[in-house]
Parts: C-alpha cells; sequence; structure tokens
C-alpha cells in the first residue's frame, strides 16, 4: 500500500464486525442514562456518534467505488451492526428529546434492514459463529426504537409495527439458534455472547412496548398486555440465565487476546443491564433496579478493557503500517 497514509490503510480493512463498538459504546450510554449516570452518559453517546459517523462514511465509499466487496461484506451477519448501531443511537438520542433525530435514524436503520437481512439470510450455513444472532438483534433494535418513538409522537400505527416486529425477532431468533455453532461458547472469540445479548434486546423491546401504552395511545387490551408482560419477563429471565453460563464459559475457558468481536462482547453486557432496568420499570419491580446498576458498571468496566485492547492493537498496526 505504498503511498497510502498509514492510517487510511488501517481504517481500509475495518470488517462489518466494527460496528459492534458502535453498538457497545451506544447501549452503554443507554444505560448509563437509566442508571442516573448522565454526564458520562453523553460522552459515550459522543464517542458513539464519532464511530457512527466514521463507519457510516466507509459504507457509503465502499458501495460507490468498491461493490464488489460491499456486496461481501453485505451478506455477513456482521453487515446487520449498521442497522443495530443506528437503532441504538436512535433510542438514546429520543431519551435525549431530539424526535426528529431519533425518527430520521429509525428511517435509515427501516430502509437498511430489509436488504441486508435478504441478503444475510440468504447466505447462512449450517454451523455459525455467534453472528448468526444479529439477524435478530437488528429487528428487536428496530422495535425498540419503534415502540420508543411511537410513546414520544403517540402514533400507534409504529407501535403496532414495532410489536410485530417484536415478534418476528424471536421467529429469527429460534431460527439462529438451529444454525448456531454450539461450540463457540467455548471456543468463540467474543461474538458468541450475542446469542444472549439478542434475548436481552427482545426484553428491552417488550419493556418499551409495555412503557408505550398509555391513557392517550390505547395499544393493548388486558389479555394482550399479559402476555406482552410475561413474554418480556421470560425472555429477561433467560437473557440473565445466557449471561451466566457465558460467564462461566469465559471463567472456565478464558479468551484474553484482544479480537474486535471483542465488542460483541460488550453490546450483550451493555444490553442486559439496560433490559434488566427498563422491565423493572415496565412491570414495577423496583428491587431489579439495583442489579441492573451493578450490571451497568460491569459493562462500563468490559467497555474499558476492550478499548484498552483496541487502543493497543491499532498503535502496533499503524507502527507496521509506517
Amino acid at each position: 500500500m505504498s503511498g497510502i497514509p498509514p492510517l487510511h490503510a488501517w481504517w481500509a480493512q475495518r470488517p462489518p464486525a466494527a460496528g459492534a463498538a458502535v453498538m457497545a459504546t451506544g447501549i452503554v450510554s443507554v444505560g448509563l442514562h437509566l442508571a442516573g449516570a448522565e454526564t458520562v452518559s453523553r460522552v459515550a453517546l459522543v464517542l458513539a456518534c464519532v464511530a457512527w459517523a466514521a463507519l457510516a462514511a466507509e459504507f457509503a465509499v465502499r458501495l460507490l467505488e468498491d461493490r464488489r466487496r460491499w456486496v461481501a461484506e453485505a451478506e455477513t451477519p456482521g453487515a446487520l451492526t449498521a442497522v443495530a448501531a443506528t437503532t441504538v443511537l436512535g433510542t438514546r438520542f429520543s431519551a435525549l428529546g431530539r424526535q426528529p433525530l431519533a425518527e430520521a435514524l429509525l428511517a435509515l436503520s427501516a430502509a437498511l434492514w430489509p436488504p441486508l437481512l435478504v441478503l444475510v439470510v440468504r447466505h447462512w450455513r449450517r454451523r455459525m459463529p455467534g453472528a448468526v444472532f444479529l439477524t435478530c438483534v437488528a429487528t428487536q433494535g428496530l422495535a425498540v426504537l419503534g415502540a420508543t418513538v411511537a410513546a414520544a409522537a403517540t402514533t400507534a400505527w409504529l407501535a403496532h409495527t414495532a410489536l410485530v416486529l417484536f415478534w418476528l425477532g424471536l421467529v429469527l431468533y429460534g431460527f439462529a439458534v438451529a444454525h448456531f455453532e454450539w461450540r463457540q461458547v467455548t471456543e468463540g472469540p467474543g461474538d458468541h455472547w450475542v446469542a444472549g445479548g439478542a434475548l436481552a434486546i427482545s426484553a428491552l423491546a417488550g419493556a418499551k412496548l409495555l412503557a408505550a401504552d398509555s391513557a392517550r395511545l390505547y395499544l393493548w387490551n388486558d389479555d394482550d398486555r399479559g402476555v406482552l408482560r410475561t413474554v418480556t419477563v421470560a425472555l429477561l429471565v433467560l437473557s440473565l440465565t445466557w449471561y451466566v453460563v457465558l460467564l462461566a464459559a469465559e471463567v472456565a475457558r478464558p479468551r484474553p487476546r484482544y479480537d474486535v468481536r471483542r465488542w460483541a462482547t460488550v453490546f450483550p453486557m451493555g444490553m442486559t443491564a439496560a433490559a434488566v432496568l427498563s422491565v423493572a420499570a415496565a412491570v414495577g419491580v423496583p428491587w431489579l433496579k439495583w442489579p441492573g446498576r451493578v450490571l451497568v458498571w460491569v459493562a462500563v468496566a468490559a467497555w474499558l478493557a476492550v478499548a484498552a485492547g483496541a487502543v493497543a492493537v491499532t498503535r502496533a498496526a499503524l507502527r507496521g503500517a509506517s
């Protein structure tokens, strides 16, 4: 790559899975906001926005200048991090009261979701890493942001659409389970955590749908609300079970070396924390807030550890490129 600046050469090699860094940083921002650490939450949001803008620019450049590579990368599950990351940022901006921006990010993610989902699912194979669950994560991300915007804008049709996406996301989770290589639990480089993170974001979607209902926006009757509440709580329990299993596997089979897919470990940790806090509020279980806050800071610690690894690897790569 003679004549190409080292930073540009390094950046050009970023895989689609790098979008998980935006997902991780964005959901840590959401979790910190829910835990009441607003200043730190906004710092994380700024970092997530900068990373999102850089990756979006690279996404557009590859689409225009290297269509073959763009298509090849769009066929991998990591491509769906573009959708998931956009919905996470949209959800955080909605919490800040920036509804026009949240709506714009919802529209963008909704436009990206169908073609990327079709490309990814068409190229599923029998045994896949944890990134296979990104089909569920991206779909539930749309459900989360859709329900959030629906509540803010008092829009019933959007909430009902979010409900459809919620159920579709659960169906996609079932298909992903059938394609998941279970050895990844003890051998995966980081993205195997998405198996639990997909359930956590599903629980968050359920909590957002429950919270969207109000006197101004009557959405669910008692039966509908009861089913949604039961499913949401069950999803949270399952996601916490996955959290314990995956953490135990990390202790039993440590994998300390940095890998870009480690951002896909931080995301489920942050998402589980956000789900616990949101479900606690939606179903009226105040005592859940304390474990939720603890999990937020665990996710922050994981973010710092992965960020330190990323910086060290990046510095070494830039020196090598020079």
